[in-house]
């Protein structure tokens, strides 16, 4: 399968394979060794059709939603399930018009992804609650507070808003209350469920699904005991509050808790996302809304705490969590855990903002962030661009002049739910992204293995936007005792369920189809179809979702192997002759892949902490294909007065004197120049009329750089490096060293001093173990 068909089944359908052609018995699945899986990103922007204003039809048989693939009876107005082989009556007002000629949208072929908006309800407007640290030094804070108050300007009118802040206790602010700013304070060393929120704040609870949030302030009724609704007190649309809450941030100040100089800021991070989740629960239960925190250090009382205040005890390590030395590290977990089932199952969304030269416990947070689709931001400081565009850039918004009633509002999602149909001859073995299991364990499409978030068919994602990706993984279950019909096709439909920011429903379906292959002793047609980017990625989500159980070399092994295995399946060889082994262009690209999947963060850890760790893995388990291939294996992009700018091997040989490069990690842009470049420009050459040309040399990755970092979330980090100089690192510790201390010819490239093996070296050891008998 060329990449042309790839690349236009995912610009179709926001879906890639790792194999695009399967083998049609579970024994033959095995023998691929890659894990037959999708790369599924449910709201990748498609062109047509438009969203549907009505609701969808189902399968009375197993559910599944009519689409191009279903075949129809005109005469008897019927249609089949291609799912079930379920037959099924079209509604009156389908019967009465449809036609061979005249077909509903979710029949038309090339219609194979489709968006309804659901008439039954609306979702009431989304809520977000600011969550913010207050152990903050006065620039950080002051920074912080001008970052908010930006925030509430990109802001539907209708949303509803709520604040929060935190230090060694919590104050809930009750921005409905007009005559001064009043707050209810909780301790920060205590938890609290949403009953205990509910009664220390006197609110009611609301109707499940958002309905009591959509009312009228003026038509919410008192509840019984006296206890009022929390919209109207705690949360309040933006156009009614925003001046009240401006006017609490201006007066904000640094936490008065006393700290002594041995000891860390008390910071009861834990209770805060309590507080908030609790209050969220009881004030928008299965409503669209996200818990927004922005904290500045590590929490240091009370549940969730990562560390104590005493500043001898030191941070923990990645050493301190192999060997079992964090004494807080369990706890915590499971803490944030908690919240995490709690958010998820009301669709609610945790973002985290961190931004500390220490680490503030995003390790021990993940679970939290990942299970409800959140995003985190991981920076130094609160007044550097990384976190203030990445702030502004989560808020952004469709076009103005986007078709029918996207345009204008918010991109991000809410609330959102994703399930999967099959037909019998495969099932789902698990889903690895930013998902919580639903746990419908006794769906018919269900695997035994499991990967993942597996045993079940259904998940909810929380928040989602257009690059959210799902990592999906299937299992075959035909056992192959008979052969499969040439003309047999599987099946497969994605239902996404999620609260657009205009505060209506909506779903959306994918239905794939697909070739197997019947002859078990072929497996050219099944090599022919495989996409060794996706599978480059898909193989990267289990190695990172592996990590949270088993130490990394046994995953490096395991890597290793499959490699080996997959090369010795597929290439062309003569056994035991290294030299005669070539491998199928299909997979050609997949062991540089690899070889840069175990160099690279998230499965390397010297160097980095385990916020920085885990940060890294988050990002990655729900950006979509291109976006993961960068973070896998970075681009490089050559400016030089030989050539126009060209792709640039990542290798030790490309760093020269007299080029410019330019280095995108999906982390950081890095434009690093040659020794002989950066000595011109110290030089000021640039500003001559004779050296125009050498001004424009140095202007155009500036302006490459600019492109990528405007189309990049998180933001990523800006850095120029002169050769030889101390920020090259950055550069250097990405590239294949094929030059080292050892080499003979030292003048081919950058000299990089280590002991790692090179590509070249890999690939050697790769053939040798690939052909062995």
């Amino acid at each position: 399968m060329d990449i042309s068909s790839i690349q236009a089944q995912e610009e179709r359908d926001g879906v890639r394979l790792s194999w695009n052609v399967w083998p049609s018995s579970r024994l033959e699945a095995t023998r691929i060794v890659i894990p037959i899986g999708a790369l599924y990103t449910p709201l990748k922007p498609i062109g047509n059709p438009p969203p549907l204003i009505y609701d969808p039809i189902r399968c009375n048989g197993c559910g599944a939603l009519l689409n191009p693939y279903c075949q129809v009876d005109y005469r008897t107005k019927l249609w089949t399930c291609p799912f079930c082989l379920g037959r099924n009556h079209f509604p009156p007002h389908y019967a009465e018009n449809i036609t061979e000629t005249n077909l509903p949208a979710e029949l038309i072929p090339q219609f194979t992804t489709v968006e309804y908006e659901l008439q039954a309800r609306g979702a009431g407007p989304p809520v977000f609650l600011f969550v913010l640290d207050t152990c903050l030094p006065e620039s950080e804070l002051d920074s912080l507070k001008d970052s908010i108050q930006q925030t509430l300007n990109l802001l539907p009118e209708n949303a509803l808003v709520g604040l929060i802040t935190f230090g060694a206790h919590v104050l809930v602010h009750e921005i409905g209350f007009g005559e001064c700013h009043k707050s209810v304070a909780f301790r920060g060393a205590k938890d609290y469920t949403t009953q205990r929120v509910q009664e220390l704040l006197n609110v009611s609870g609301a109707a499940r699904g958002g309905q009591g949030a959509a009312q009228p302030q003026g038509q919410q009724q008192q509840a019984a005991g006296g206890r009022e609704p929390a919209i109207g007190r705690y949360l309040m649309t933006v156009g009614d509050c925003s001046f009240t809450v401006e006017s609490i941030l201006e007066d904000l100040q640094k936490d008065p808790w006393p700290v002594p100089g041995d000891q860390r800021s008390a910071r009861c991070t834990g209770a805060a996302l309590a507080v908030a989740v609790g209050l969220l629960e009881a004030s928008a239960p299965r409503q669209g809304a996200r818990v927004m925190l922005f904290v500045g250090g590590p929490s240091t009382v009370g549940p969730g705490m990562v560390v104590d205040k005493a500043r001898s005890e030191d941070m923990r390590s990645h050493q301190d969590i192999v060997k079992g030395n964090c004494p807080h590290l369990k706890a915590a977990t499971k803490f944030y855990g908690g919240l995490a089932d709690r958010a998820s199952a009301n669709g609610h969304v945790v973002d985290c903002f961190a931004c500390s030269l220490d680490q503030v416990g995003l390790h021990e947070m993940r679970t939290l962030i990942d299970k409800t689709g959140g995003v985190s931001i991981l920076g130094d400081s609160f007044t550097q661009s990384v976190f203030k565009e990445s702030l502004r850039r989560v808020f952004r918004r469709h076009a103005a002049d986007a078709p029918g009633p996207n345009a204008g509002a918010l991109v991000m999602g809410f609330g959102a739910t994703l399930e999967i149909i099959t037909s019998r001859e495969f099932k789902i073995a698990g889903a690895i992204g930013p998902c919580a299991s639903l746990k419908k364990g006794k769906s018919p499409y269900v695997a035994d293995t499991e990967i993942g978030q597996g045993g079940t068919n259904a998940w909810t994602i929380g928040g989602i936007d257009p690059t959210t990706t799902v990592a999906v993984y299937f299992e075959i279950t035909n056992a192959g005792n008979q052969p499969m019909p040439a003309h047999k096709r599987r099946y497969a439909q994605f239902i996404t369920q999620y609260q657009h920011a205009n505060g209506r429903y909506r779903l959306r379906s994918t239905t794939l189809c697909g070739a197997w292959q019947p002859d078990p002793n072929d497996s050219a047609p099944v090599a022919r179809s495989f996409d060794q980017e996706a599978a480059a990625v898909l193989m990267a989500r289990v190695a990172v979702h592996r990590t949270e159980t088993e130490e990394v070399p046994d995953i490096l092994r395991w890597v290793d192997r499959s490699l080996i295995r997959l090369c010795a399946k597929f290439a062309d060889y003569r056994k035991d002759d290294p030299s005669s082994f070539r491998l199928p262009h299909e997979f050609a690209v997949y062991p540089q892949f690899v070889f840069n999947l175990r160099r690279s963060q998230f499965l390397q850890l010297f160097n980095s902490s385990p916020d920085e760790a885990s940060y890294y893995r988050m990002v990655l388990t729900r950006e979509n294909a291109s976006n993961s291939l960068v973070m896998i294996q970075p681009t490089l992009m050559s400016y030089s007065f030989q050539a126009p700018p060209q792709p640039a091997m990542l290798d030790a040989s490309s760093v020269r004197p007299d080029v410019i490069l330019l280095l995108d990690t999906f982390f950081y842009v890095i434009v690093f120049h040659g020794e002989t470049i950066a000595a011109w420009r110290d030089q000021g050459y640039q500003d001559h009329e004779e050296h125009v040309h050498f001004k424009n040399l140095l202007h155009q990755p500036l302006e490459d750089a600019n492109a990528i970092m405007d189309a990049r979330f998180p933001v990523p980090r800006y850095i120029i490096a002169d050769q030889h100089k101390s920020e090259a690192r950055f550069l250097i510790c990405k590239l294949n060293p094929s030059v080292t201390h050892n080499s003979t010819d030292i003048h081919a490239g950058q000299v990089i001093p280590t002991d790692d093996v090179s590509l070249k070296v890999f690939m050697e050891h790769l053939m040798k173990l690939s052909v062995e008998s």
